[in-house]
């Protein structure tokens, strides 16, 4: 059974679909089977891969058609990397009314079966499409970037998380907040990564993506980091924390 991994932060430029890129990469290198369904219409995740979106998208899903999730599950050129691209030209405000289509969706085409993650990387909003990845899944990640608007924003979806599963998805937890373009030189970072961990716990941080060019260059190449510049430090980041994730999962397999 896959678990399903919700890439999330209500706030924009935190790097979640980097994030969602990199950390699938580096999960697929462990043996994982890994699924990426991008949410977000911005579409970046289909662009770190080099794929060209086009139909059927995971979007259809929420215009009532839920057997097309399968159809829109396509290979990516790094081995056991898959994609369901975002539709560029839907509207996130025509979501629907309901927020289990997409658990629905997973459910109805088994896709629990076929992988053993899947990461779902979420818009910068709370909306029905944020709201559906929240009820489908069983984990979230939570990036940001350390500085004090962040963690105001990391505290307003702890508490919709927390309504969340209290409501309607009691299985919901919280994998993690995840530092990204982080410094250990700064002070401001520094002091905000202490006030999470003062607040959350010391063992709610994963290990930080620090600052690194090669992350745009392979973005604007359309491939991981991990293959494109595999010596650089945001690759070295992003293997330790998909040994850190991938280490989280065997242990939830065997349990």
């Amino acid at each position: 059974m896959a678990v399903r991994i919700a890439i999330c932060n209500r706030k924009g430029g935190t790097g979640k679909s980097t994030v969602s890129v990199n950390l699938a990469a580096g999960l697929a290198e462990h043996g994982f089977r890994v699924l990426i369904i991008d949410l977000d219409s911005q579409s970046h995740c289909a662009a770190g891969l080099g794929i060209k979106p086009s139909a059927p998208f995971v979007h259809d899903i929420f215009r009532g058609n839920h057997q097309t999730l399968n159809d829109s599950i396509v290979l990516s050129d790094y081995p056991g990397l898959w994609l369901s691209p975002a539709d560029p030209t839907f509207d996130h405000n025509n979501a629907g009314e309901s927020q289990l289509q997409l658990d629905e969706a997973l459910r109805q085409n088994k896709i629990d079966d076929r992988f053993d993650v899947v990461l779902m990387d979420t818009p910068p909003s709370q909306d029905q499409l944020l709201m559906n990845a929240l009820m489908a899944a069983d984990w979230v990640v939570v990036p940001f970037v350390p500085h004090f608007l962040s963690y105001q924003g990391i505290k307003q979806l702890v508490r919709l998380m927390h309504s969340v599963k209290l409501s309607n998805n009691p299985k919901l937890q919280l994998a993690g907040f995840l530092p990204t373009m982080a410094s250990k030189t700064m002070k401001h970072h520094k002091a905000v990564m202490e006030e999470v961990s003062r607040h959350f716990g010391h063992d709610r941080i994963l290990p930080a993506i620090r600052t690194d060019i090669r992350l745009a260059d392979a973005f604007r190449k359309g491939q991981p980091v991990i293959g494109f510049a595999p010596k650089s430090r945001a690759a070295e980041d992003f293997s330790v924390l998909s040994q850190c994730i991938g280490e989280r999962l065997s242990v939830r397999e065997h349990a």
